[in-house]
Parts: C-alpha cells; sequence; structure tokens
C-alpha cells in the first residue's frame, strides 16, 4: 500500500490546484525511445495539450509509443501509476517529491527484482507553471 508520503504529497499537488503546467519527461529503460527523451510535455486542465520529443518533432496519438508515455502524461496520471505501483505491482520502487508542489521528481521502478531489463526510471524536471 502507498504509504503517508505518498498521501501527502499527492495531497499537496492536489491543494497548489495548478490547471496549466509544464515539464520535461524522461523515461528511462531498456526500449528503443530512449533517444526520443526528454519529452516536453503540456499540460491544461487536466487534459495533455502537447508532447514533443527532444529534437522538437511533436508526438501524436498515433505515434507508436504513445501508449507507453500515456500513463506519464500527467501528475494526475504519474500518481495514479505510482500508486499501483506502490500498492505491490512492482517488487521496488523509489520515489522523490518535488518539494513545493510535492509531484515525483525521480522515480526507480523494479517490476520484477530476479528479471533483467524491466527497470524504468522516470525523471521529471523543468516544472513551469503557466498562466
Amino acid at each position: 500500500m502507498p504509504g503517508n508520503e505518498f498521501t501527502q504529497n499527492r495531497d499537496k499537488w492536489k491543494l497548489a490546484s495548478i490547471p496549466h503546467y509544464r515539464y520535461n519527461l524522461f523515461l528511462g529503460c531498456f526500449c528503443a525511445f530512449t533517444g526520443e527523451m526528454p519529452l516536453t510535455v503540456e499540460v491544461k486542465d487536466g487534459e495533455v495539450i502537447s508532447i514533443t520529443r527532444a529534437d522538437g518533432t511533436p508526438v501524436l496519438v498515433t505515434d507508436s509509443n504513445f501508449e507507453i508515455y500515456y500513463p506519464y502524461l500527467t501528475m494526475d496520471r504519474l500518481f495514479s501509476k505510482l500508486e499501483t505501483d506502490l500498492a505491490g505491482e512492482a517488487d521496488e520502487v523509489t520515489v522523490t517529491y518535488d518539494s513545493t508542489y510535492g509531484f515525483p521528481t525521480e522515480i526507480a521502478i523494479d517490476q520484477i527484482k530476479a528479471a533483467v531489463d524491466d527497470e524504468l526510471s522516470i525523471q521529471v524536471s523543468n516544472f513551469t507553471v503557466l498562466e
């Protein structure tokens, strides 16, 4: 089950009530798309406004990796995915939270401790509140 630290930070994020923001998302894994990272994600009123790759090209819903990116494309989705992993979906999860707004800034997930190449690291950086 997710602990107090998770709950306190999710509540901090909800209380901040930020309707429009942008951040860089880096998904690190043994995946073909790692060279496209970081993605720049813009969110307004809970909806993804835009996603661009590191080279500036847009990521569209039809992109072959969109479904992989989807759980991490808003802070609310990121918290939902993290909650699932902390509740036992993954064997090991470590997380660091933003001290101001509470969102996760670094997450390391090891789905199966005895398996190789199943780890995922997530970094959220350059968070900006937009008007």
